[in-house]
């Protein structure tokens, strides 16, 4: 059973902790990279506890309600991945909100606690695959920013330069214009002898 200040102040955590924060942004970059968000109520779960770093490993459980649960196929894919995913049912209490008199813990000035059944799958995922998945990132967002460095395929032409008047890489000669004859080896211009 799970108490709903726990998960609050489990969150204001990870909030002081840039370390945790930054674990836990990587932690949700692999999710979304292996598209579990795809899957139903996968984008509903709440962060329940976590991160929890270990020296291999970095284990979240996440919450859903009773009568959203994950699917299953969700926490499969994971397991594709080396991934270890336990899942199942408990209870979360919350205070009862106060509508009347009867809403009241006797003796103070609070609602009653109420126990809320909830789904809980708690994730354990490798450093490795953290780590694999964010240098990917890294090498795309690279490319993306660098468009005019040579060898990467995104080489750009000067803007009014005519492309097929451009060499092609490897120093071949240009390619013909369209309805133009290319240029014989010896540059001169005609057809085969």
């Amino acid at each position: 059973m799970h108490d709903i200040y726990d998960v609050i102040e489990n969150v204001q955590n990870i909030y002081d902790s840039n370390s945790a924060f930054e674990v836990l942004k990587d932690y949700e970059r692999v999710l979304d990279s292996l598209d579990i968000y795809v899957y139903k109520n996968w984008e509903d779960g709440e962060l329940l506890s976590g991160p929890q770093i270990s020296r291999h490993w970095v284990t979240c459980a996440f919450m859903w309600p009773a009568d959203k649960m994950p699917d299953p196929m969700g926490g499969k894919r994971l397991l594709d991945y080396d991934c270890l995913v336990k899942m199942g049912k408990s209870y979360i209490i919350k205070p009862r909100k106060i509508r009347k008199p009867g809403d009241i813990r006797p003796g103070t000035k609070k609602g009653k606690l109420d126990r809320h059944a909830i789904w809980i799958v708690e994730i354990q995922m490798p450093k490795k695959l953290m780590a694999d998945i964010y240098s990917g990132d890294t090498e795309v967002m690279d490319l993306e920013n660098a468009p005019n460095v040579p060898g990467t395929g995104q080489e750009m032409a000067p803007q009014g330069a005519d492309v097929a008047a451009a060499p092609a890489p490897g120093g071949a000669a240009p390619a013909p214009a369209p309805g133009g004859e290319a240029p014989a080896p010896g540059g001169e211009a005609g057809g085969l002898v």
